[in-house]
């Protein structure tokens, strides 16, 4: 979180509200990963992370006092000029804000709302698709596992694996299951994953699509 000696008190009365975010860039791209793999969107990466995965590929992502405090409605009106009306919304770990603001003010320029988030925190905002990826550093809550529509698993060794299925077994009925190799180790674990969906099936593979296209 921010440290306030750092913003003046209508910065903070506007940073509670929503109305300012530290955010980290954003862009308009195709979404490599899980389920909407292929769709255009317009992403916003909010910074800020305590979760602090040993793997993480955007360690900048992590302290929210490098990234500027913007304007929400200035990134909203970036979002609605692009011809695909979805928005994602990741970091970091976006749920450490207040994010009920930057909702409602997409939702008046008709964009569907996607996030992204280690289910670490209490959800704020209304979304039509919640993309959960649970980490070891710092559990999900219960409320937020149990309304996710995807859950992505990032898998660094086999024993991630078990580790997935724990998550598998809270999550609804309707929640997409995507076991993803870890960049890093993609090489080693993409045909361990893919045996292992042979075997259990109700399992799909997510690849970082985006890395492979060297696009954002």
């Amino acid at each position: 979180m921010l440290n306030p000696k750092f913003i003046s008190y209508e910065q903070k009365r506007h940073f509670e509200e929503g109305k300012l975010l530290p955010v980290m860039e954003a862009f308009y791209t195709l979404q490599g990963e899980g389920y909407n793999t292929g769709e255009a969107a317009f992403f916003i990466r909010i910074g800020g992370c305590d979760v602090g995965c040993r793997w993480c590929d955007i360690k900048e992502s992590w302290n929210p006092e490098i990234h500027p405090l913007t304007s929400t409605l200035q990134v909203v009106e970036q979002a609605a000029a692009y011809p695909s009306k979805a928005v994602v919304v990741t970091g970091g770990e976006p749920l450490m804000y207040n994010l009920n603001y930057l909702c409602a003010e997409l939702k008046k320029n008709s964009i569907k709302t996607y996030l992204e988030t280690s289910g670490a925190y209490p959800l704020s905002g209304q979304w039509d698709w919640i993309c959960l990826s649970p980490k070891k550093n710092s559990a999900p809550i219960d409320s937020i596992t149990s309304i996710a529509n995807e859950l992505k698993v990032i898998i660094f060794n086999d024993g991630d694996l078990t580790w997935a299925e724990k998550y598998a077994n809270l999550v609804s009925n309707k929640c997409k299951l995507y076991l993803q190799p870890e960049w890093s180790r993609s090489k080693f674990m993409t045909p361990v994953i893919i045996e292992y969906i042979k075997k259990y099936p109700k399992w799909k593979i997510s690849l970082q699509s985006h890395k492979f296209m060297n696009i954002p």
